[in-house]
């Protein structure tokens, strides 16, 4: 394959994170924080939003080149689509546009490469399962931008849901990666009230942003629980499976007929690649070394629901399996349990006046808000959520039926990832809208001070460590100085 004219470039210009425009100082409020830091933490979700495949370098018929790798970062190559992707989605919100913008955008994918590459080193992962949750609850993202329809999204983009999660599935695990060595790097990065204040006054007053309505509301949520008699079911049928496959009908064919895994399902229920000990949750995990070569599993249960396995081959701490997934389906009945249990945190709520606060911590199933009190948040972990940023149920339901401080009663909903669930709504404040003050967004000025500095925490990685790496940059960029030179 040709590679184009790449030339290594050894170290970058000195003060390069620093001259970066005026358009960053305008940015770093409005998005709590610094544009590098979003360019580094937000792309791999931009490409897959913006397209669900990349190709590598190649050209048309009339040998014009299309595609084509601007830069590697030892094996990880940044493809010209990938830049071009990004900077026209900045250029439709009016962000940024010209070359040092482009510079900026190849040097926060480098950056990317880096830390997958630092992160197979420190042999920090993301196990199947989070990548399948996280799939599927993108996926449903996507389908409700398409009125909830799976086959307006398909004819959107030409192609079956199937093969959209197939094409987006490695990004969104890179996505992950990067995310976590984000994570690693910067966990001991913290701000002082001091910090803050400073952070505050240095924005100019006409360039403070101004928050449209807000509010706070909470929830605790409840997941019906299956019946003893809808597992036997699903334990039934993965038995019938078994047997089926052992008296000679095909695994695949079963497993493209009956898994619901959107992971592995159009594989025939197999991942292609060597899985690490610890990538999968434990239950799993623990039947699947237990296997010999070929053999077939009893029925596993796990979160995401009952597990046929097949182990196809081992490697010391690696294997690679094939596994038919079935997921009971939530009754009425049971959605009429967990009701009346909500019914009963209510009741403790409203009338023996136990705090909201403390029965969601200690009682609702969602962990994300449970862990704050049941309260939603924002990205800086304020709780005053903008409106037009609330599920549109939920806006719904204050706008229409509730008044601040009442709670709801019981009510159905689907989750992200298309289950269904129950909840309470807790309306427990409403905000006018008004310029960013440091008495009504404190948190929101923390988070964006944290953020500038866990943006400078993460340049001092990447100027530590990036002779670490062996990387190339296309002379098309050269202009751009990257990596610095000799």
């Amino acid at each position: 394959m040709m590679i184009g004219k790449l030339k290594k470039m050894p170290c970058r210009q000195a003060g390069g994170g620093e001259g970066v425009g005026q358009y960053k100082k305008s940015f770093i409020f409005l998005n709590y924080g610094l544009f590098r830091q979003t360019l580094i933490s937000g792309f791999l979700t931009l490409l897959v939003l913006l397209g669900f495949e990349t190709r590598s370098l190649s050209q048309n018929a009339n040998g014009i080149v299309i595609d084509k790798i601007v830069a590697k970062v030892d094996d990880y190559a940044v493809l010209m689509s990938d830049v071009e992707k990004a900077y026209l989605d900045l250029l439709s919100r009016g962000v940024v546009s010209g070359l040092e913008a482009k510079c900026d955008i190849l040097e926060s994918l480098i950056t990317q490469k880096m830390l997958l590459a630092q992160a197979e080193i420190d042999s920090v992962i993301v196990i199947d399962a989070e990548v399948s949750l996280e799939l599927e609850n993108r996926m449903q993202y996507f389908i409700n931008q398409f009125g909830g329809s799976e086959e307006e999204l398909e004819a959107f983009y030409d192609k079956p849901l199937e093969q959209i999660q197939e094409e987006i599935r490695d990004q969104l695990k890179d996505q992950l990666i990067v995310t976590r060595m984000n994570r690693k790097i910067t966990e001991d990065v913290n701000v002082t009230p001091s910090e803050i204040r400073r952070f505050y006054h240095r924005i100019p007053k006409d360039s403070l942003p101004y928050f449209s309505e807000e509010v706070t509301i909470g929830q605790i949520v409840k997941n019906p629980e299956l019946s003893e008699k809808q597992k036997a079911e699903a334990k039934a049928l993965l038995y019938d499976v078994k047997s089926r496959i052992l008296n000679g009908e095909d695994f695949a064919a079963l497993a493209i007929k009956y898994s619901q895994d959107p992971g592995s399902a159009t594989n025939g229920g197999e991942y292609n690649h060597f899985i690490k000990r610890g990538e999968f949750v434990p239950e799993f995990e623990a039947v699947a070394f237990k296997l010999d070569v070929d053999e077939l599993s009893d029925p596993v249960e796990t979160e995401f629901g009952f597990h046929l396995i097949q182990l196809l081959e081992r490697r010391g701490n690696e294997y690679r399996i094939r596994h038919i997934l079935i997921i009971p389906k939530i009754t009425q009945a049971e959605i009429e349990l967990a009701k009346k249990e909500l019914d009963s945190i209510r009741t403790l709520i409203v009338v023996d006046s136990i705090p909201f606060e403390t029965l969601a911590k200690e009682l609702s199933d969602e962990k994300l808000t449970g862990q704050n009190g049941g309260y939603f948040t924002d990205t800086s972990g304020s709780d005053r959520i903008p409106t037009e940023q609330i599920d549109p149920d939920i806006y719904f339901k204050l706008t229409s039926t509730l008044k601040v401080g009442e709670i709801s009663e019981p009510l159905e909903y689907n989750m992200p990832n298309g289950k269904r669930a129950v909840r309470l709504i807790y309306y427990k404040s409403a905000y006018k809208p008004h310029q960013a003050n440091l008495k009504d967004d404190w948190q929101k000025i923390k988070s964006a001070a944290l953020n500038e500095k866990k943006a400078k925490a993460e340049q001092q990685w990447f100027e530590n460590s990036k002779y670490n790496f062996f990387i190339l940059v296309d002379q098309e960029y050269e202009k751009c100085n990257i990596l610095g030179r000799n």
